[in-house]
């Protein structure tokens, strides 16, 4: 009977024995944070051009002409390459909207920006059957592994 009480040491509650919790805490903070930021932004995406079989089959109808790129500084110095042309339906459908892909390459031919940019907008009027209008694309960010070539121009929708 001597020792009828458990003797135990005590718990510890200095600074290094929350270190380990704070550190979980803050990591679970951020994976949050990341995930949030990453679900928010894939929900805010614009959507992806679609080239509908209807689409497809039109495509042989639109002509471009006259392309050219030229390099100028900008009123904020930094540099802007301009995309110009002409589009033209040589077929029998009006057409509300038509957007292209503008695929940049690097020297080893490697893809280093595919950007959407339109063309012919409903509010400017779309493109008439029979009907030519120009175009001007103007890009103020492209990656410096950018070739300095003419990206490839893809139509990538169309509307009616």
């Amino acid at each position: 009977m001597a020792n009828d009480f458990l003797v135990t040491s005590p718990a510890r509650h200095g600074p290094s024995s929350k270190v380990p919790l704070l550190i979980v805490g803050v990591v679970a903070i951020l994976a949050a944070g990341a995930f949030l930021y990453m679900h928010q932004r894939s929900s805010n995406a614009p959507q992806g051009m679609v080239l509908t079989g209807e689409a497809k089959a039109y495509v042989k109808h639109l002509g471009l002409s006259d392309v050219g790129m030229r390099a100028h500084e900008s009123y904020m110095g930094g540099t802007v390459v301009e995309i110009t042309g002409r589009i033209t339906n040589n077929g029998d459908r009006a057409l509300k909207q038509v957007d292209l892909y503008c695929v940049f390459y690097d020297t080893m031919g490697q893809v280093v920006l595919r950007e959407p940019a339109p063309i012919v907008r409903g509010k400017t009027g779309g493109l008439a059957a029979g009907a030519t209008r120009e175009f001007r694309l103007p890009f103020d960010s492209l990656p410096e592994s950018w070739n300095q070539g003419m990206p490839q121009l893809v139509i990538g929708q169309i509307v009616f």
